[in-house]
Order: C-alpha cells, then sequence, then structure tokens
C-alpha cells in the first residue's frame, strides 16, 4: 500500500517500560496513552504499539485505547510482532522483527489495506522485507547506540545511503543514536523518515518536549537535499 504521507515520516516507538504484570491500571500503561495522545497532537504520523512483555489481552487493551485516542487524526497505529492483536483492536498494522512471520503471509492473510512494517539490519534483510511485500522497513543502528549494540556495528549513512538507492521508492525509516543534530544526515542519505525511542521520548510527561522534537526534524524537511 501507499504511505501517502508526507516526508519526513516521523515513526514513535513506544518504550517497552511495561512487564506482565502491567495491568490498564497501572502507571506504566496510562503513561503509554499519554505519550501517544501527545504525539497525535504533534503530528507523529507512524506509532509503534512495542511492549513485548505484555499479556494478549492486556496488549489488547491498551492497542484498543491508542487506536481510539488517533482516531480522527492522522496518525497510524501499528503493533510489535502480533498481527492478530493489531487486527482484533482495530489498529492500521504491524511490525515485524526479524523473528516474526514473514510479510508475504501477513498480506496474504490481512489483506492490501493492512500496514506492515519491518526491521532491517542490513542491505539483504531491507530487500527481502520490500519483495515480500512490507510497506516500508526500518534501517539500522545507523550511529551507535547500546540499546542495539546486539545488532552489529553501526550501518553508518553510507549504507543508508546504498540501501535507500537501490530500493527507491521503497521508504526506509532510519533508527539507532539519533537525534535532532544528526537526523539531517539519514534524510539528506535518503531516508523517507526517522524512528526512534528515546528520540521520541515523553520526558516528564511535558508534550512541548515531544512537539519540539517533531518540529526541528520536520524544518529539516525544508533544507535542499
Amino acid at each position: 500500500m501507499d504511505l501517502n504521507l508526507l516526508k519526513p515520516i516521523l515513526y514513535l516507538i513506544t518504550p517497552g517500560a511495561t512487564t506482565e504484570t502491567t495491568t490498564p491500571a497501572s502507571n506504566e500503561f496510562r503513561h503509554i496513552q499519554l505519550q501517544v495522545s501527545n504525539a497525535v497532537a504533534a503530528g507523529i504520523q507512524l506509532i509503534q504499539v512495542r511492549e513485548k512483555n505484555l499479556s494478549a489481552r492486556v496488549l489488547f487493551d491498551l492497542t484498543a485505547s491508542v487506536v481510539d485516542i488517533a482516531r480522527g487524526s492522522s496518525t497510524r497505529i501499528l503493533v510489535n510482532d502480533r498481527a492478530d492483536v493489531a487486527a482484533g483492536a482495530g489498529a492500521d498494522g504491524v511490525h515485524l522483527t526479524t523473528w516474526s512471520l514473514a510479510p508475504a503471509v501477513i498480506r496474504r492473510t490481512l489483506g492490501a489495506n493492512f500496514m506492515i512494517g519491518a526491521s532491517t539490519h542490513s542491505l539483504d534483510e531491507a530487500r527481502e522485507a520490500r519483495n515480500e511485500g512490507a510497506d516500508f522497513a526500518v534501517f539500522g543502528p545507523i550511529f551507535p547506540t547500546l540499546s542495539k549494540g546486539k545488532y552489529g556495528p553501526p550501518l553508518g549513512t553510507e549504507q543508508l545511503e546504498a540501501a535507500a538507492r537501490e530500493l527507491a521508492p521503497f521508504p526506509l525509516f532510519a533508527l539507532g543514536g539519533i537525534s535532532t543534530r544528526n537526523a539531517n544526515e539519514c534524510l539528506r542519505a535518503g531516508a523517507s523518515g526517522i524512528a526512534g525511542i528515546g528520540l521520541f521520548a515523553h520526558h516528564n510527561n511535558r508534550p512541548n518536549n515531544l512537539a519540539a522534537t517533531v518540529a526541528a526534524i520536520n524544518s529539516l524537511s525544508k533544507i535542499d537535499r
């Protein structure tokens, strides 16, 4: 499907702070709801509910609640790995990991209008995601980051540029160690968007921080690349 979103596309990934004991009454559950509400208000186009430790029931409840928060806006909601929960809760799509079902399987099951994103860490993986029918791929880590160290050394903007050039017009979102100071390096390299967890973190429940980050990255689209 055509993402039909203005570039740069901003992709907020929730922090994964929930646990198997989290309930809808838990502070971390409500924190995600507040983060999503402020992200929608700031104009972030895509949000991934990446709460891997939740029970299926609580993940469903969380997803349904953030879908409700985003309803009527241009923000689209995806769920990490759990296409079944995403579809059942009315989300727009799923984000697949390198260990998930192949995009082609999800596409055959849930149809052309179900959005599919994929995590990739090399040109080969990104190419496979495109060929399997994903709508976009997150590509990284681009810069050094502790949380993505298990995927090996950072890919750097040169590999991002090579992948974006070969796979165009397939959208690649840069992830890993990205800040408002280096985001433009990724956009100049051909990234269609910027994905992040810490980049879009909802510090101290202050929506102005998130809005400022969004405004700073959006302003880069005005620079001649």
